[in-house]
């Protein structure tokens, strides 16, 4: 049963959401608060969730499965394991370096990007490089996890905050970027030297065989070449950091809408060849998962043609992949049922007013514990913003600390993603390596505190400031 750990404690985290129905009763915010009954949930209720959760969520689901039919069909090249080899081979002998290069990046991709679960797309990658270099799993999953999560907590310009901002606090979507980039920094500094005196403690053992077998294709000695793959890899890393920032909401620019609307419309004989061939394609800064995920299915054509794979095997490997991701996809669609049931029966509210009440007006300790729970309820940002956000307003009058309330809400939403059961890059990776959730804590605790104690003392000081 150790396989299913994962999935046993999201069911354990869903069931407690359930029980939190019975405990506290609901409450609703328009000028004022409301506090209602006790909406208990029953069994019955809950499968009538099931339906609203692949209605609102389906594009993780879809998205997962589609990464993993990708790697199904890499892992049929044997270019990929070539590839594999090369990398493991460059930095033989310097394995923190490909550490630090990969932490790093990915901090930036999500922190300066914007690119979250999308990132899905490089793990198996990442983590496959990392067994062949002989280090652990855990070590792959603070790598890939924890950058993302880093990144999250010092992002630049969140456009869920954005948005939270725009509709309740006013405030420029530039503002307070000097403590986002303090946060980002040093939580990237704070994940690397925890990364790396692991990595030291933990290498080199060879990884035995039987334990990376499911993560890397069997050793190959091909003569394929590996730059076709790398191209179309890297190219649709660019295309979709491009197409995932918001420039028209950040920067307000519209380039990329002007230039998709001359595009689509561009006829030949009064025919818009190209509007049709596309269909509705979004433009750059408006992309999301299916849109990364349609670009995905057509980079993993392009390589099965680069590499002559035949029609069936395609499938076939595709298949496979896909069967492989279905755990963990299925794993993000119950956490995101968990955020269903949170929102519909709001018992949230009642919880959250008497957190912010402890103290009057803005409390830097209870404005965080807030966030807190509100992140390990909502599972995304813009719903953990926005299930106390109105309510929060108006018991803060002082609207010189909304800047800092956003900036909180945004970096301790990355730091309980990096311990929650109910973060979806989390529970999906650890389902993934099969990593019990419990080992998981007990190796990631301490940089949890390490994260919380010096966002503490950013917040305090820019409460000061």
């Amino acid at each position: 049963m150790r396989k299913h750990n994962i999935l046993k404690v999201v069911l354990i985290a869903l069931l407690a959401v359930v029980v939190l129905t019975w405990v506290f009763p609901t409450a609703t915010f328009s000028t004022t608060l409301s506090i209602g009954e006790r909406a208990q949930m029953g069994i019955f209720d809950i499968f009538s969730y099931f339906g609203q959760g692949f209605q609102y969520f389906y594009q993780i689901l879809i998205y997962a499965l589609i990464v993993g039919g990708f790697y199904g069909v890499l892992s049929k090249t044997e270019a990929y394991r070539r590839l594999l080899d090369k990398v493991v081979d460059a930095f033989k002998g310097r394995e923190l370096l490909f550490i630090s290069i990969v932490t790093v990046a990915f901090a930036l991709l999500a922190g300066g990007v914007g690119l979250t679960t999308i990132l899905l797309f490089l793990f198996p990658f990442v983590i496959a490089v990392l067994l062949l270099m002989g280090f652990d799993k855990l070590l792959a999953a603070t790598v890939t996890v924890g950058s993302v999560m880093v990144g999250i907590m010092g992002s630049l310009y969140t456009t869920d905050v954005n948005y939270y901002i725009n509709n309740y606090l006013s405030i420029g979507i530039h503002d307070e970027i000097i403590t986002k980039i303090i946060i980002l920094i040093i939580a990237i500094v704070v994940l690397l030297f925890n990364v790396l005196r692991y990595a030291k403690n933990n290498k080199l053992k060879k990884s035995k065989a039987e334990e990376i077998k499911e993560y890397v294709p069997a050793a190959t000695k091909t003569k394929k070449k590996i730059w076709p793959l790398v191209v179309v890899m890297d190219l649709f890393l660019v295309i979709v950091a491009i197409a995932m920032f918001s420039w028209a909401s950040i920067f307000g620019l519209s380039f990329f809408d002007t230039i998709t609307t001359k595009v689509t419309s561009f006829s030949i004989g009064g025919f818009p060849i190209f509007g049709k061939l596309l269909g509705s394609v979004p433009s750059f800064g408006n992309w999301d998962m299916m849109s990364v995920g349609a670009c995905l299915i057509i980079a993993t054509i392009i390589i099965a043609l680069c590499y002559k794979v035949k029609v069936d095997d395609f499938f076939t490997s595709f298949g496979q992949g896909v069967k492989r991701a279905l755990t963990p996809a299925f794993i993000m669609y119950f956490i995101y049922l968990i955020l269903i049931i949170a929102t519909y029966n709001n018992f949230q509210l009642t919880i959250y007013d008497w957190v912010l009440n402890i103290s009057k007006g803005f409390n830097v300790i209870t404005t965080t514990i807030t966030a807190f729970l509100s992140s390990v309820f909502n599972v995304e940002l813009l719903y953990s913003i926005n299930s106390v956000g109105p309510y929060m307003v108006s018991i803060i009058k002082d609207t010189g600390v909304y800047p800092l309330i956003g900036i909180i809400f945004q970096s301790i939403y990355g730091l309980t993603m990096l311990v929650a059961p109910t973060s979806i890059l989390l529970m999906g990776t650890l389902a993934y390596l099969d990593i019990p959730y419990g080992k998981w804590l007990k190796h990631i605790w301490k940089l949890f505190v390490e994260l919380l104690v010096i966002l503490l003392i950013i917040f305090t000081i820019v409460t000061f400031i």
